[in-house]
Parts: structure tokens; C-alpha cells; sequence
């Protein structure tokens, strides 16, 4: 065991995911040291052994490494204005827009500090586990010097490049899909209701669905990434094809399925283009104009 993975930490914001970090460090056996705006938040992690701070800046002072977890980047930078960051190494793992993380990074850089963006993918009750993911962007030689106090968190970690940007990016590419697909759930679990049957009887088939569904992502990736949207055997044409089947299932049931109207306005529109035959990954030629050129047969 090095000492860097004995490694003392700083863990600033200790709502539900910053608490659940805390407890990992403790756990780990790092001495932490915590602060929160609401002072009584700290209590359950003073009697694991962390070390409370009522003063942000004396925080921020009591170790070289800041784990920052506040809710946006805003509340972040207003929570550090007082403390001083020359010397320190501050990790963020919070949400927030790419321009968002660029400026705070600048913010911080300008501070004397050095800066790593990250983001952790699982819910707090996952921190520390050894498939929980995590990745960063930003300054190389900090994501090198504290992977092994950072393995604290999860077991999964990722650097994805020196833009400072980069974790919030992937945050939103990879989290947009979180929305729709529960969405389609809680979908499915109002119209068997409508029925009388409950919404655990259909979990097993939605996890062999979304079992599918991670089967096609690399056919689907390489398709976007070739633009030749010829493999995948799912044309546009028949999602379109089943719009007035949507349609049909929410007056039958009576459930409000009005989200799906965007959904099938994107199809009528690539249809409209002459889009149809193409499989469904083809959608994204409305949603965005990839550079490079177009692969043909």
C-alpha cells in the first residue's frame, strides 16, 4: 500500500453524492476532511472519522487534494471564492454545460490551482464499488497522481484527454439517454396498469430489451461514425410505419403518450427527405451535420 492511496482528501458539498464519496474515503482509510454549507450535514460522517471544517478556506487548507461536489459549477465557484486555491489539486464531480467546465477550469487555473473535471456514472449507493465508472478531463499529471485515492470512488476509471471539458461532455452524450429510456418504462408500466397488471411483471423482458439494445450500440456507433446507415436491418420506414400504432395504443389505454409527438415528427421529416430505407441511425442527419465524407457501397 503507497502513500498515495493513503492519500489525505478535501471532500467540499456533501449532499447525497458528496456524502457517499466522504463515507468512501473514510472507508478506504483516508483522512478526510469535510465541509458543507449546512454544517449539521457533516454529523454521521464526524462519527465514521471524517474531520469537519466550518470554514471552507481552513477545508480547502487541510490538504493538497479537493474533491468538489456541489450541485452546478456556479455553486462551486461561489463556495471557493473565499478559500485559496494556489497549490491545490481540485477535482470537480458535479453537472454542468462544456462552457461551463472551460470557464470554471479557467477560474480555478487562475487561482493557482491545478484542475481535473470529473464525473461519476452510478448512483450514491455505487461510489466505491469496483465497477462503479468515473472519468475525467483535464490535467494529465493530477488524474496520474491520484488514481489511486480517486479508486476510493469506484474501480472503473477513465482519462479521456486534457480538455477540461471532456467528463461533462460525456456526461450529457451518455446521460441522454437516462431520460427517454425510463421514460419508455414508466410508458409501459401505465398501459399494463390500464390492465390491472403491475409494472414488475414486465422487468425481466425490458432487461433482456435493453440487453438488445447494448448488443446493436457498436454497429449503430460505426454507422454514425462511417455515415453508411446500411447495416443495421432497422429502417426509418418502419418506425414511421408505427406511428399510427403509438397513436392508437394511447387512445385504447388513455395513457398520455404526447412526449412521443417530436419523436414522430423526426421520422415524418426523414421520410419527407427520402431518408426512409436507411436504418433508424440516420436520424442523426437531423439532429446534427457530421463532418467527413459520405461512405457509399
Amino acid at each position: 500500500m503507497n502513500e498515495r492511496e493513503h492519500a489525505p482528501v478535501t471532500v467540499l458539498g456533501l449532499g447525497s453524492m458528496g456524502s457517499a464519496l466522504a463515507a468512501a474515503f473514510v472507508a478506504a482509510g483516508h483522512a478526510t476532511t469535510v465541509w458543507n454549507r449546512s454544517p449539521e450535514r457533516a454529523a454521521a460522517l464526524v462519527k465514521q472519522g471524517a474531520v469537519q471544517q466550518l470554514q471552507i478556506a481552513d477545508a480547502v487548507e487541510a490538504c493538497s487534494v479537493i474533491i468538489a461536489c456541489f450541485s452546478t459549477f456556479e455553486a462551486t465557484r461561489e463556495s471557493l471564492a473565499e478559500a485559496s486555491l494556489r497549490g491545490r489539486d481540485l477535482i470537480t464531480l458535479n453537472s454542468g454545460s462544456p462552457a461551463e467546465a472551460r470557464e470554471f477550469a479557467q477560474w480555478a487555473t487562475d487561482r493557482g490551482a491545478r484542475y481535473l473535471g470529473g464525473a461519476i456514472k452510478n448512483v450514491p449507493s455505487a461510489v466505491g464499488n469496483p465497477d462503479t465508472l468515473l472519468y475525467f478531463g483535464g490535467d494529465r499529471d493530477v488524474f496520474d497522481e491520484h488514481a489511486d485515492t480517486l479508486r476510493a470512488l469506484g474501480g472503473d476509471l477513465e482519462f479521456l484527454g486534457p480538455e477540461p471539458d471532456l467528463a461533462v461532455l460525456y456526461e450529457a452524450a451518455v446521460g441522454a439517454t437516462l431520460l427517454p429510456a425510463l421514460l419508455g418504462f414508466l410508458e409501459g408500466a401505465a398501459v399494463l396498469a390500464t390492465r390491472g397488471y403491475q409494472a414488475q411483471t414486465m422487468v425481466g423482458y425490458s432487461v433482456k430489451w435493453l440487453q438488445m439494445i447494448e448488443s446493436i450500440l457498436p454497429v449503430i456507433a460505426e454507422e454514425i461514425d462511417n455515415r453508411d446507415y446500411t447495416r443495421l436491418g432497422a429502417s426509418i420506414e418502419v418506425f414511421h410505419n408505427a406511428i399510427d400504432q403509438d397513436v392508437q395504443l394511447g387512445t385504447e389505454s388513455g395513457v398520455d403518450m404526447a412526449w412521443h409527438a417530436p419523436l414522430h415528427e423526426l421520422l415524418r421529416r426523414a421520410v419527407g427527405d427520402g431518408m426512409g430505407k436507411q436504418s433508424i441511425t440516420a436520424l442523426i442527419e437531423l439532429l446534427a451535420k457530421p463532418s467527413g465524407p459520405v461512405a457509399t457501397d
